[in-house]
Parts: C-alpha cells; sequence; structure tokens
C-alpha cells in the first residue's frame, strides 16, 4: 500500500499532494486563519499554472470572505509579481496557489505579508496558531464582499524592472534570446519585458493551460531543448525559468547550460561593480560569492534556506545585492524577494554594457563545480540522520544553522532535510567535478546506512 505523504508546513507555506494531505477543506482553513490573523483589508490572490489551481483558489476565496476579507484576484502571475502587488497597492496581504518546483499532483499556499514579503518566522508561529486552534473571526453576512478581479496586473511590476536598467543600451544591441517558461507563469510577463527590451525573442513553452513542459526545476538536466533551441536560433543566450518564475538559469551562445549557481554570481558582479554594499546568500549558494565579495571589499552574511532568510538578512544589514544559489537573484532595487524578471533585466544590461559574450563573462570567474541531489526519506528520519552525521563530523569545521554544512579549505558538503518534500538535499561543491562527485557518493552512502539504523 503507497504511503500517504503529510502535508509539509514550513516558512514557505504549505505543500501537499492534491485530494490526500491538501484538500480544498484544508486550503479554506488556512485562508481564514490567514484572514483571522491579518485581519479585515485587501488581500491579493494568484496562482500558478497547475490544474488543481482554480479548485484550490475558490476554497482560499471562500476562507478569506467568511472573515470579512476583501480578495482581489490577479490570475496566473509570477511570485515576484505578486510579491511586489502586494506593497505597492498596500495591500493587507496575500495568498499564492502554488507547489513551486513540486511534482504536478502536488500545490500549495504561499502565505506574503503587507511588507510584499514572505511571513517572518514569528508571524508564520502566530499564524499557525490560530490555525491549529481554529479560532476565526468570522464576518456576519452583512460584511460578506464580492470577490474582484484585476487584469494586466503586471505591468507596474515590469514598469519597475524597465526604470530600473539601462534600456537603450540593451535595446541597441538587439540580443537574440531563446526563453523557456515550463509553461508557468513567466509566460505571462517575461515576453512583454524582453519585447519593451527590443529583443528578438523565441518563445518555449508558453501555454498556461496547466501541463508543465517538463520537470520544472531549471536544473541542466530539464534544459535539452533550451540549449538546442539557442544554437539553431543563433541566440546570445537562452533563459529558463520555473514554474513560479523566481528562478532563472542560463544558457550561454554556444548552447551550453550554465547551472543556476552563475546566475546568481553573474548579477553579484554586475551590481557591485555599480554599487559596493553587503551581500546576502543562504549557505548553498557558491564559494564564488565569497571571492566577489573579497574582490569588491565587502561582507558576505550566510542564511539559511529559504527565500524569507535571505530577505531578512538583506533588509537587516542593507545588502544591495543577494539570493540563493538556485538562481534565485534578489535585487531590493525592483523589490526584496527572487525574481528571474529583475535577473533577466540585469543580465542583459550586463551584456550591454560588457559587450561580451556570455560564455566569455562566465569564463571570468573562478571555475566551481556544483553538484545537487537528493533522498527520499521521511522527515523524522532525516533528521535523526543530520544529528547522527553532525556527531561524527564534530571535529571538522561545522555549521549547524540550517542542517549540517562541512567546509573545507576548498570544497563544502551541505546535508539538510527539505522544508518542502520529504526528502533529504545533498550538496558538494569543489573546484573538481570528480572531487564534488567523490564528495557526494561519499556523503551518499553515509546518509543511506545511517537512515537504515532509524528505519
Amino acid at each position: 500500500m503507497k504511503r500517504r505523504l503529510p502535508l509539509k508546513v514550513s516558512v514557505s507555506g504549505v505543500r501537499g499532494i492534491v485530494g490526500e494531505s491538501l484538500t480544498p477543506q484544508i486550503a479554506a482553513r488556512f485562508a481564514s486563519a490567514f484572514g483571522t490573523y491579518l485581519g479585515p483589508g485587501t488581500f491579493l490572490i494568484g496562482q500558478d499554472t497547475r490544474p488543481s489551481g482554480t479548485m484550490l483558489k475558490k476554497a482560499v476565496l471562500s476562507g478569506l470572505l467568511a472573515t470579512g476579507c476583501q480578495p482581489v484576484e490577479v490570475g496566473v502571475l509570477p511570485i515576484p509579481t505578486i510579491l511586489f502587488l502586494t506593497r505597492e497597492k498596500q495591500a493587507r496581504g496575500a495568498v499564492v496557489v502554488t507547489a513551486s518546483h513540486n511534482p504536478p499532483e502536488w500545490n500549495g499556499l504561499k502565505f506574503i505579508g503587507p511588507e510584499g514579503i514572505y511571513l517572518r518566522h514569528s508571524q508564520v508561529e502566530e499564524f499557525l496558531d490560530i490555525f491549529h486552534q481554529g479560532e476565526f473571526t468570522l464576518a456576519p453576512a452583512e460584511r460578506i464582499k464580492s470577490p474582484l478581479q484585476e487584469k494586466n496586473a503586471g505591468e507596474l511590476h515590469l514598469e519597475r524592472i524597465l526604470s530600473k536598467i539601462k534600456v537603450k543600451s540593451i535595446r541597441r544591441c538587439r540580443f537574440r534570446v531563446v526563453v523557456d517558461c515550463a509553461n508557468g507563469a513567466g509566460a505571462v510577463l517575461i515576453p512583454r519585458l524582453l519585447q519593451e527590451l527590443g529583443c528578438e525573442t523565441l518563445l518555449l513553452n508558453t501555454d498556461i493551460g496547466g501541463e508543465f513542459a517538463h520537470q520544472s526545476e531549471p536544473v541542466p538536466e530539464n534544459l535539452g531543448e533550451l540549449c538546442r533551441r539557442v544554437k539553431e536560433f543563433r541566440a546570445d543566450l537562452g533563459l529558463a525559468q520555473d514554474v513560479d518564475a523566481d528562478r532563472l538559469a542560463l544558457v550561454d551562445e554556444k548552447g551550453r547550460p550554465l547551472g543556476e549557481d552563475l546566475t546568481l554570481s553573474l548579477a553579484v558582479a554586475h551590481v557591485l561593480r555599480k554599487k559596493r554594499g553587503p551581500v546576502a546568500v543562504n549557505l548553498s549558494a557558491s564559494m564564488a560569492i565569497d571571492d566577489l565579495a573579497a574582490r569588491y571589499r565587502v561582507p558576505v552574511i550566510r542564511t539559511k534556506i529559504g527565500e524569507i532568510n535571505v530577505v531578512e538578512a538583506m533588509l537587516e544589514n542593507g545588502a544591495v545585492i543577494g539570493g540563493e544559489g538556485n538562481g534565485g537573484v534578489i535585487w531590493p532595487e525592483v523589490h526584496p524577494c527572487r525574481d528571474s524578471l529583475a535577473a533577466s533585466g540585469l543580465i542583459l544590461e550586463m551584456l550591454a554594457e560588457s559587450r561580451q559574450p556570455l560564455s566569455s563573462l562566465a569564463a571570468e570567474f573562478k571555475r566551481y563545480y556544483l553538484i545537487k541531489e537528493k533522498l527520499e526519506c521521511p522527515a523524522e528520519v532525516a533528521f535523526r540522520a543530520v544529528v547522527e552525521l553532525r556527531r561524527r563530523y564534530r571535529a571538522e569545521r561545522l555549521s549547524t544553522l540550517d542542517g549540517l554544512k562541512i567546509s573545507r579549505e576548498d570544497s563544502w558538503v551541505h546535508i539538510r532535510p527539505s522544508n518542502t518534500e520529504p526528502i533529504i538535499r545533498l550538496m558538494a561543491e569543489s573546484r573538481s567535478a570528480a572531487r564534488s562527485r567523490r564528495l557526494i557518493e561519499k556523503f551518499k552512502k553515509e546518509i543511506k546506512d545511517t537512515i537504515k539504523k532509524f528505519r
């Protein structure tokens, strides 16, 4: 009998398998708890392109309406756009129906506060207390409102991005660009952005009807079509978004995937050339970030995995750029959130100003080889396995800020239970692909052996 996977609840929101751990009833309860927590006001409601999104969105609308809130449906939009709009329109909050990179049978809810960022840790605890207690502030019939709808809401986000980059310089280059939207929410806005920037564009996988074109993470193994089309189109670069459009991966003009981590490194390098200041990234971001910070003599703040952790560090330290090594660039000049659209603008501006091909810009970085893998494992077993490994490697330089990170002179390994899936994530980076692979295989075996002890 197939084991049912529990609902995953974390600072990233809630995720579960539709019809099992995530149902309309549960979605409505979370929405009522959220409306109770933040109080009556305007709430933006968005969604990604999953077929189950409409069903869960209706449940969210019901839950918010029941607490006297005014929902405004903005439709399918990139997550960074909804985060931006929440603050720009001074909404009380927002709910996005999405499961990000999880497979299509999953869906979830992300909760956004009035600052236009995800709920902070203390806020999540308060919100979840209300959910578990089930004590919702329900409105009488005369205070129940009708949902409103807003079309073309994403234009404000595009205007902000265009106001922060050198549009004329990019237009003069007339870049040829191939974009893989993975049939995700980015398909709604990235064509307009590239049109405004004067690019000749070939669009791939722009159907927002509900079927993902391929596995939704923009990692090299999922970008075969994009790499091929970049060469056929004789493009200057390829852009790959995830289905939420908060992550961006790049393909150079030779049709080679550069890896998600290099997106962040390029964006950091470009911003630091123009404006010196602190950089905030998570524990799994490449050592290339430390090299850049040393070159420009600025501090690096390392945080736990999760966008809100990086955003909080950026706001507290006045960081000029930051993000996560999965292609999540956070440029606060536009908005403090991971944003593939703002990242695309930065990369195109960098190409325009350098007048070098993307492959040459990438070659300027000291080469690191980052390998990411994952092992299926129930959450409770995963945490026990990490504790055991921490004991075993206690003599080494460790960080227990988020799981276990073992740092050596020119390499590191990061092992952490996922907040969003029943898996252990395993990452290793070094100056050699072979060495990174050896580290991955060594620790993968150790993790498997340790898991067996606890099952």
